[in-house]
């Protein structure tokens, strides 16, 4: 029962990615273009060379990050919306401390900068964690609402109290996170990403402690009949995740951009939602859709230049991946539509065997 249970959580992605990029090609077959050419550029430009691979693993990182810190907060059944002012706060903190700090440098200042990264965003997703379990209040609205002060703090830090020379920004960041692939912007933060995520699924479902935070999630009240403290873990929930999007921002900071600027981080929180749902809220199959969306924003670019087809195009099919993909979760948890799902799959089994 596990392994179809399994089977149905794997199929349900893999098919809404085929359908959406089917619905891809007609549009773009309806547009006048050439779907094959289109979808080949696309893969060119995201595999084509060794820089657009490298370039393609560096989009993926903050997306796995975003989308990690998702993962984690839905499993304890509390709906993180906040990931990218955490993400923009954990940067801001490393910005802050790169470019403050007298006496050190090298490694030391940047696993400093790292952890403060990790330590800002732990504590700006506190805030919605604490407004909820004491107050009532919705957890959504209220880190939605900490994106824009995040964002805006940042702007403001980067035009006036941090700003370096004529443009709004800051000073580069002292120390930057050591290149892994010559001739790429590949650097060493999908190590992070990667190490992290096996460690977030070993600790979900093989650890007694992620087992009682994913029976908070599945059900409060039987958790709180089973003695579990629910408000303890949806606290914690809350801490950890803004704590892996803050380690995101910090690591975009020191792997990629350098600096902050207009635009960092724009777009990686509610991407990461969609990523984690697209995802099975599984952090393995999290980090395979951010690898997606990566080849599809990288590649992106090069169909526009080789077919004409405009960007957009992927922006649609990225969209219809999340509604097929959601539509699909919502159905397969329905039990009747699961059980002939289960049949299906024992029937093919058994035909298998035979």
């Amino acid at each position: 029962m596990k392994i179809k249970r399994l089977l149905i959580q794997i199929l349900v992605p893999l098919v809404s990615i085929l359908i959406s990029f089917l619905a891809g090609a007609i549009l773009i077959a309806g547009i006048g273009g050439n779907p094959g050419e289109a979808f080949s550029f696309l893969l060119k430009g995201a595999f084509g060379t060794k820089a657009n691979f490298g370039e393609t693993i560096v989009k993926s990182v903050p997306l796995i990050f975003t989308g990690l810190a998702a993962t984690f907060a839905y499993k304890c059944g509390v709906f993180n919306l906040g990931a990218e002012g955490q993400f923009a706060m954990g940067a801001v903190a490393s910005i802050w401390v790169s470019t403050s700090l007298t006496g050190i440098s090298g490694i030391p200042l940047l696993i400093i900068s790292l952890l403060a990264g990790i330590l800002a965003g732990g504590l700006w997703g506190c805030i919605p964690g604490i407004l909820k379990i004491s107050r009532g209040l919705n957890e959504m609205i209220v880190s939605i609402m900490l994106n824009y002060i995040a964002i805006l703090f940042m702007g403001y830090l980067y035009s006036s109290p941090l700003r370096d020379g004529s443009v709004p920004q800051t000073a580069a960041v002292p120390v930057k996170l050591p290149r892994i692939m010559e001739g790429t912007r590949l650097h060493a933060g999908i190590i992070f990403a990667i190490v992290l995520a096996l460690f977030l699924y070993y600790f979900l479902f093989h650890t007694a402690a992620g087992f009682k935070l994913r029976a908070v999630g599945l059900n409060q009240t039987a958790a709180r009949y089973n003695g579990y403290s629910v408000k303890k873990f949806m606290l914690v929930s809350f801490v950890i995740s803004g704590a892996i999007a803050g380690l995101g921002g910090s690591v975009e900071l020191h792997g990629t951009q350098f600096r902050l600027m207009a635009g960092f981080g724009d777009g990686y929180g509610f991407d990461g939602v969609a990523i984690a749902l697209i995802g099975q809220l599984n952090p393995i199959g999290t980090v395979l859709v951010a690898y997606l969306f990566a080849v599809l924003r990288t590649g992106a670019t090069t169909m526009q230049a080789g077919s004409g087809m405009p960007t957009s195009v992927i922006d649609i099919i990225q969209a219809l991946i999340i509604v097929f993909a959601v539509a699909g979760s919502a159905l397969t948890n329905l039990p009747k539509i699961r059980q002939v799902l289960t049949n299906m799959l024992s029937k093919k089994a058994q035909e298998g065997k035979a």
